[in-house]
């Protein structure tokens, strides 16, 4: 005890000593080393610039760059025309989107994504949320509708694992202005995650097809989507989850005015790893149901014409990766179904399906160099009295794309 008391009056009796040295310098001096101040003066910015719960700015993002090659052939009433198209950079999925984010305090959250493809320029996203609590966020803006898992969250080039989208998933409507909760809650070994949001609504359009993303509504209705997810086991290697949205879709003033629609989707994901692969399935299945309503013919305007406004789209898409074996690590096998039926009779009705196989090699966690095989099949359905039919096209197309999460 008295050594430790000794030792601590030994380090006061030095400090002191150094500190009348340091006074007695400046005096004698009249200055002292003006780089001391500035390390100073640096390293109290940095300490300034760490400290919790200041402003941050970062800016992220995703761009992907390809080629496509395809060849069509369609056969309409027996006439059978073939085609051929090649692009570089593949303009279909070409995108440079720079991700700005600015954190203000430990509470606030700014996202704005632009993203230049198909040479214009647009926006994905540009929202604010709020850490409200653990397990509530608040976010109001221009967002992500909460509508299945694709487009929230597996449509960046990065993160698929082929070329291109499913066949319509990605031509649902996915981005709209409003306000948006979501987190999650554990249940016991199990755990569940909300999102819901309240936003403009969906535009019906003189065919019977759907837009959305204004920012002003067209009617006096706003549309509620939600999505609950349910993640069964206790180490997350499977979710489960249920999707819909409901509203008004027509023109106030028009005679679409009271025309509905609602959307319902399902979607699995199980990631899981079975010594030495990595295997990763996703799949999402989409039911969009739009009210009765009248046309105006686009072959006579004194005319109109109706159809059963129902689209159901889906995919099953499974990847493999020998993350277990060192040679074949960076490797990933994936494959994918997709199938999209959209209104017989319409002037846009068609049965639609796709089959893609695709290598990929991941340069790193975050970048990947693909090549995808594409085949499609589209049978039209829509109506010949409308001079719509477009009979069958048969299509094949060789992607090769590289892809990075900035």
């Amino acid at each position: 005890m008295k050594q430790k008391l000794f030792i601590n009056k030994c380090a006061l009796i030095t400090t002191l000593l150094i500190i009348v040295s340091v006074n007695l310098f400046a005096q004698v001096t009249g200055t002292v080393d003006s780089s001391i101040y500035d390390r100073l003066n640096y390293l109290e910015e940095q300490t300034n610039y760490h400290k919790s719960g200041d402003d941050h700015f970062m800016v992220v993002g995703l761009t992907t760059f390809g080629y496509a090659a395809s060849k069509s052939i369609n056969n309409l009433n027996g006439v059978i025309t073939s085609s051929k198209s090649n692009s570089f950079p593949d303009g279909d999925h070409y995108e440079f989107s720079p991700m700005l984010l600015w954190r203000h305090g430990k509470k606030f959250l700014m996202e704005f994504e632009p993203s230049f493809n198909n040479n214009s320029l647009s926006v994905n996203w540009a929202d604010i949320s709020y850490f409200a609590l653990p397990n509530l966020i608040i976010r109001a803006g221009y967002f992500v509708l909460p509508f299945g898992t694709y487009n929230k969250k597996q449509a960046a080039g990065w993160i698929n694992k082929l070329a291109t989208d499913p066949m319509g998933i990605s031509a649902i409507p996915s981005t709209d202005y409003g306000i948006e909760i979501e987190g999650g809650l554990p249940l016991g070994s199990m755990k569940m995650n909300y999102d819901f949001s309240l936003t403009n609504g969906l535009q019906l359009n003189g065919d019977g097809t759907l837009t959305g993303g204004n920012i002003t509504d067209n009617n006096n209705n706003k549309t509620f989507t939600g999505r609950l997810g349910l993640l069964p086991f206790s180490n997350s290697c499977l979710e489960l989850g249920v999707s819909g949205m409901f509203g008004r879709v027509g023109d106030i003033g028009t005679p679409y005015e009271n025309v509905k629609s609602n959307f319902y989707a399902f979607d699995l994901n199980f990631v899981k790893t079975f010594v030495p692969i990595l295997v990763n399935i996703k799949s999402q299945y989409n039911i969009i149901n739009v009210g009765d309503a009248d046309y105006i013919s686009p072959v006579n305007s004194a005319q109109t014409y109706t159809f059963k406004n129902r689209t159901t789209n889906g995919f099953v898409q499974c990847a493999i990766r020998p993350t277990g074996i060192l040679a074949l690590k960076d490797l990933e096998l994936a494959g994918r179904y997709t199938t999209y039926s959209t209104p017989a009779n319409s002037t846009w009705g068609s049965d639609q399906h796709s089959f893609s196989i695709g290598l990929n090699y991941w340069l790193s966690w975050r970048a990947v160099a693909r090549i995808t095989y594409e085949t499609y099949t589209g049978n039209s359905t829509a109506s010949q009295a409308l001079n719509a039919f477009t009979g069958t096209t048969n299509t094949n197309t060789l992607y090769l794309q590289f892809s990075i999460q900035l």
